[in-house]
């Protein structure tokens, strides 16, 4: 058997994200705060290009939570976590992923 400490991560191309490049995000939240347009304006106001085409939606089961997908273009990782936090701050989103 292999000691734990002994196993290292094995490296593939191609794996990861790969910066600049275009990512999806989705965001949850309460369903009467319209996040099918609130999403992409947080996002655009942060300065990432939002792909408006890719903006979709899902209504929870009971209708009162929603998730409003999108993609959009971002130059690093930086700007990749950034879309994060800046939806993370909106009251009316639970969570990103």
């Amino acid at each position: 058997m292999r000691d734990l400490d002994s196993i290292e991560a094995q490296k593939q191309e191609g794996q990861g994200f790969q910066f600049p490049g275009e990512f999806e995000i989705t965001a949850m939240g309460n369903a009467s705060a319209e996040l099918t347009v609130l999403v992409p304006k947080i996002l655009t106001g942060i300065g990432v290009r939002v792909l408006h085409e890719t903006v979709k939606h899902r209504h929870s089961k009971e209708g009162n939570f929603v998730s409003v997908t999108v993609s959009f273009h971002c130059e690093t990782r930086e700007e990749y976590d950034a879309a994060h936090v800046a939806l993370r701050a909106d009251p009316d989103i639970r969570y990103t992923m």
